[in-house]
């Protein structure tokens, strides 16, 4: 375990400490380049696990955001989806030790910890050290009131009022138990930080703020617009390259995200309709390019990795097919991009709810989402080839709102917006921090 050494001139020192996963890691590296960018006299102690650092720890950063690592005492990255109750009951129990103890070894004092909500335990760590703690949620405002409101309420889900008769069911029922307790530990955090935009859950956001006693900020989409701008990750350009060949709006971007993945049979059913759709198409499959490229054909390409909001930003895309993780929901929005929802697990059917019923910009493609059975080749092509005419007057309107909302997201982010206001609001709160 190592520690970080600082100049003692630095005033305010925030650690941040993200759940082990790329869909929280990813924002809360990316609000604190942003809190980086603003306070000059900020260091950032970021905390992640070795796996974690050989992951991440040559990607670009600013100077006053530093790496400091724990055991790896968790299971690896590489088969948390393999077993996620293991690994989840983990960071619940097998986390807390190693971050004290790497507490102990800084040499400059710690003004706030900075926590992802679903580590509930930080929060009894800067309680019993008088260290503030702001409490980082980086799933939907709504998510998280709908989880509150179920524990509070002792709620029991469909699944879990069948009879638990397999060790399965035992724990996914622990998991939940254990999610909603995570979620309820926030009530005793000093301030709560959305990883989101106000306008867009304006209702939840305020019921929120209500429910609590210390500050409850809209910090923004926290996706790596810093990253965007200096093109710090230039990597691969081959598809982009043959997205400046396309025209514009006319490629369907498809990821399915980093972590849940879909039946090798349903990735078939796809390949095949996007085939006879014949749509342009872009399609992140990670591990099955090679045999997914022969079956698709000759009007995409199927890569193994890309960076997505070089993607969503380009000219010639026209659609996103989601799995709705909401980091992804984020990027797809801030660039107006209509969606075809795709939900696998946890909160993604929450956000493809918002996407097709709150938001009306996009379409799902599966319509009874806890089913089993298969979309077809001939559905999505169906699907496919109606949502990518730009000439349709139901998609000229899904367009229109996608529009709309993109420029909510974008103004919410300027000097004045909304976002912007909350950033600075809680940099002023740790210019004032002095325990509580």
């Amino acid at each position: 375990m190592n520690s970080v050494k600082v100049k003692p001139t630095t005033q305010c020192h925030v650690v941040a400490m993200p759940y082990p996963g790329r869909g929280h890691i990813n924002p809360m590296m990316n609000l604190c380049k942003i809190l980086a960018s603003k306070k000059k006299d900020i260091l950032i102690t970021f905390v992640v696990t070795e796996e974690w650092l050989s992951f991440i720890g040559s990607d670009p950063k600013p100077d006053n955001v530093r790496f400091s690592t724990i055991p790896n005492v968790i299971p690896s990255e590489l088969v948390r989806a393999a077993d996620i109750f293991s690994f989840f009951e983990a960071t619940m129990t097998k986390l807390e030790a190693p971050f004290v103890q790497l507490l102990d070894q800084l040499e400059l004092p710690v003004t706030v910890i900075m926590a992802d909500t679903v580590l509930s335990w930080v929060v009894g760590v800067g309680n019993r050290r008088n260290i503030p703690v702001a409490s980082l949620w980086t799933m939907s405002p709504s998510m998280l009131s709908t989880t509150i409101q179920r524990f509070q309420a002792d709620f029991i889900s469909e699944a879990e009022e069948r009879v638990v008769d397999t060790a399965h069911d035992q724990r996914v029922q622990q998991m939940s138990q254990r999610f909603f307790e995570a979620c309820s530990c926030v009530t005793k955090a000093q301030y709560l930080l959305l990883a989101s935009i106000y306008e867009l859950e304006s209702e939840t956001i305020d019921v929120l703020k209500s429910q609590f006693s210390f500050p409850v900020y809209a910090v923004g989409p926290t996706i790596p617009l810093l990253d965007l701008e200096e093109n710090m990750n230039p990597g691969n350009q081959n598809y982009l390259n043959w997205l400046d060949c396309q025209p514009r709006s006319s490629v369907l971007y498809i990821s399915m995200g980093s972590f849940l993945s879909i039946s090798s049979a349903q990735m078939d059913e796809i390949a095949i309709g996007l085939h006879d759709s014949g749509v342009r198409f872009l399609w992140v499959a990670r591990d099955e390019t090679c045999r997914l490229n022969e079956v698709c054909g000759d009007m995409g390409l199927v890569v193994p990795w890309c960076d997505q909001l070089k993607v969503l930003s380009h000219s010639s895309i026209g659609g996103f097919w989601s799995h709705c993780g909401w980091n992804s929901t984020k990027e797809g929005m801030f660039y107006g991009i209509p969606f075809l929802t795709y939900p696998i697990g946890f909160d993604q059917i929450h956000n493809s709810k918002l996407i097709v019923e709150d938001w009306k910009i996009g379409w799902r493609v599966k319509k009874d989402v806890g089913a089993d059975n298969l979309v077809t080749g001939a559905e999505i092509a169906k699907l496919v080839t109606k949502f990518m005419d730009l000439e349709s007057d139901e998609m000229k309107e899904i367009r229109s709102k996608a529009s709309e909302v993109q420029h909510i997201c974008q103004r919410a982010i300027v000097k004045g917006g909304s976002c912007e206001s909350s950033i600075n609001a809680f940099i002023k709160d740790l210019s004032n921090c002095d325990g509580y």
